[in-house]
């Protein structure tokens, strides 16, 4: 589970922090001390927190503007308005926001809230961890892990979809840039994201989980923690775990969504 920590003042950024990771032990958690900063991590990082703490007050962007732009950016987040201020009460619920804590905050106020939003992937391994159900987010010692480029994360994202079967570059480029027709451009880019992406994976390690043979691509699945590889193993929590909801920001993967969903019935 990754949930963002956004507050402008920093004593105030470390309660929440300490609360947040007190109530929720298995939880990654980001803290941001701009409500911009938290965005840019959405739209240009590709993160996808599962659940936004966030002061209401701050410069620049406050939170109320925040949770209408994360919504954009990332609908399956849930938002809850951390603030001393009561009279923000009303506005919390015309955003439509998951919850409202007050300040001070303590874990049982933190604990009481994530009990209320709608159930969450939780109990996150250590080690190389992925996740695909809701949307698909890479996390290294429950930490999530950065890529410089988000065509790399939709290349590894791909390949767990495949399920270790080798691709070759024109079925990367086919799939992932529908209407591409420069396919010696097309082979270029993919060229240039699989050296980022075996850069990244190097970075922890575990380069060793992708596989490179005569131009085509594949990743060893045995070396890879998933909840999907679980769910499709027969383990029943990650069966349990799967609400009709995969890797939801790439629309190729919606056939397997199909197939999943209707595996659960």
């Amino acid at each position: 589970m990754l949930i963002f920590a956004i507050d402008d003042e920093p004593m105030a950024l470390m309660v929440l922090h300490n609360a947040i990771a007190e109530a929720v032990p298995e939880a990654a958690i980001m803290d941001y001390d701009m409500g911009t900063a938290a965005l840019e991590a959405i739209r240009e990082k590709d993160l996808r927190p599962d659940v936004v703490f966030s002061d209401i007050r701050m410069p620049q962007l406050d939170g109320l503007a925040l949770a209408a732009q994360v919504r954009k950016s990332s609908p399956g987040t849930k938002f809850v308005f951390v603030t001393a201020y009561s009279e923000y009460a009303f506005d919390a619920i015309q955003v439509r926001t998951s919850g409202y804590v007050m300040k001070p905050v303590d874990a049982d106020s933190i604990r009481k809230e994530m009990e209320n939003i709608a159930p969450l992937r939780t109990g996150m391994p250590g080690g190389l961890w992925i996740r695909c159900f809701g949307t698909f987010e890479v996390f290294w010692n429950r930490k999530p892990l950065l890529f410089a480029r988000k065509q790399t994360k939709e290349l590894l994202a791909f390949l767990i979809d495949r399920e270790g079967s080798v691709c070759s570059a024109e079925t990367i480029i086919t799939t992932l840039w529908e209407g591409e027709t420069d396919l010696a451009a097309g082979k270029d880019r993919v060229r240039h994201l699989v050296s980022d992406l075996k850069k990244t994976l190097s970075s922890i390690g575990m380069d060793e989980i992708l596989v490179r043979r005569s131009g085509h691509l594949a990743i060893l699945r045995d070396k890879v923690d998933c909840d999907y590889y679980r769910m499709i193993d027969g383990d029943m929590a990650a069966v349990n775990a799967f609400t009709g909801e995969y890797m939801t920001q790439y629309t190729w993967a919606e056939l397997t969504t199909g197939r999943l969903y209707f595996r659960g019935k």
